[in-house]
């Protein structure tokens, strides 16, 4: 046997689950196919790297939608706390931005990054860097990886923390479900999460909107019946080919799944004032038309809303840009409020998985024991990260599941090895 753990991925993932198996006795071997370690932490969070959340981790759970319950056994072991502290203990300050996000004090996900390298040395973990491993041979005690160009590696465990297909310039290109699958293992539907949307609607194609960021929204999805199944309430932008932003990536993952029901299209509600009902929006409204009879519509009302979103809403309801507030009837005003705070519009599908933040989809949780991230078909097999059925909302919730999964992996699978060793 040449190694006891072989970790098969340098992502956050696998660079914990490697520091770990070897904090735990186990001899290490990372295997990463491209020439940087840690490709996926250095860009995240605007390359100042969002390691965890500091919110109560029944929050941090809420906001890992895709599964987020089964880490609960996984959080029982290692918690975003564990997490902080770690960053901490390696001498990376942390600092708490809006929403529990954390970050380095440093702003450079670099330092991330090179702390956990230089566990990696410390720890005695050997690195094969630019190496692709071509198959996996499970064997009955102990397991093969092969490689192209390079002599077969045994070890007793291994750890699958290749990633999904999300961020492919990052190494993330779904090379490990095959091999998960010749293991025994169900790979769910794969499906872009945290994603723009695109839409056919005629205001996209025309670029009426294009390029508008709007403050603090409320954006919801709809189902078939018309009622939300969720609400996000951020910021978002309109595109030459549909929406984006944090808004609209949070809800994304709920219209993708929906399309993949069936669906032609789904209707998403933007309620662009959300802090005032309908009614005291319209009161105020009435107010100002009313004070200001002789003035242009257009000057009374502006501030209220973006003013490109004014003239499109003016147009749709066909207000002349000098038509005199006095002109306008009760009932176009009613119509113009309910638009404001219930702007329907169809979107038709997403950018595709490349251009998403996130994979949805992966190895059946239901295949994995959820303290340990022990496959239950397979002996000696492992997974963490992305590669996983859990997929979170961009915030430090997938870095967290990734470190969380990769430190348990990492220990169990060195725990393994050697109570093998001793039996």
């Amino acid at each position: 046997m040449d190694y006891d753990v072989v970790v098969i991925g340098g992502g956050p993932s696998g660079l914990m689950a490697a520091i770990s198996a070897a904090e735990h006795g186990a001899k290490t071997l990372l295997i990463e196919k491209g020439k940087k370690l840690g490709k996926k932490l250095a860009i995240s969070g605007g390359g100042r790297c969002n390691v965890t959340n500091r919110l109560p981790q029944e929050e941090v759970i809420k906001h890992i939608p895709g599964n987020g319950k089964f880490l609960y056994s996984a959080f029982s072991v290692f918690n975003n706390y564990d997490i902080i502290d770690y960053f901490e203990g390696l001498g990376i300050a942390l600092k708490e931005e809006d929403h529990g996000r954390m970050f380095p004090e440093s702003n450079k996900a670099m330092d991330v990054v090179n702390a956990l390298i230089n566990q990696l040395k410390e720890q005695g973990v050997t690195v094969k860097m630019n190496t692709k491993a071509a198959a996996i041979e499970y064997g009955e005690n102990l397991h093969k990886v092969h490689f192209d160009e390079e002599p077969s590696i045994e070890a007793a465990a291994i750890v699958l923390a290749a990633g999904g297909k999300a961020v492919p310039h990052t190494g993330s290109t779904g090379d490990a479900y095959p091999w998960a699958k010749i293991a025994g293992h169900t790979v769910t539907t794969l499906y872009p999460t945290e994603v723009a949307l695109t839409s056919k609607e005629a205001f996209i194609k025309q670029k009426k909107l294009q390029g508008l960021s709007l403050r603090d929204i409320r954006l919801s999805v709809l189902n078939k019946r018309g009622k939300p199944i969720i609400t996000h309430q951020m910021d978002m932008i309109f595109t030459h080919f549909g929406i984006s932003g944090p808004a609209v990536l949070r809800c994304s993952q709920f219209v993708v799944k929906e399309l993949m029901r069936g669906r032609d299209a789904v209707e998403m509600h933007l309620d662009i004032l959300p802090e005032i009902t309908e009614d005291d929006l319209f009161k105020q409204i009435m107010h100002t038309l009313e004070d200001n009879p002789k003035k242009a519509f257009k000057n009374a009302v502006k501030g209220l809303i973006p003013e490109r979103l004014l003239d499109y809403l003016m147009e749709t309801h066909d207000i002349g840009s000098e038509q005199k507030c006095a002109n306008i009837s009760k009932n176009t005003m009613l119509q113009f409020t309910k638009e404001i705070k219930n702007f329907s519009f169809q979107v038709h599908g997403s950018l595709p998985m490349e251009k998403a933040f996130v994979t949805g989809g992966g190895i059946s949780i239901k295949e994995i024991v959820p303290n340990t991230m022990k496959s239950k078909i397979m002996h000696g097999l492992y997974f963490c990260g992305e590669i996983l059925d859990i997929h979170g909302y961009t915030g430090g919730y997938n870095i967290t599941s990734a470190l969380v999964t990769g430190r348990i992996a990492g220990m169990n699978a060195a725990l393994d090895t050697t109570i093998d060793a001793v039996n």
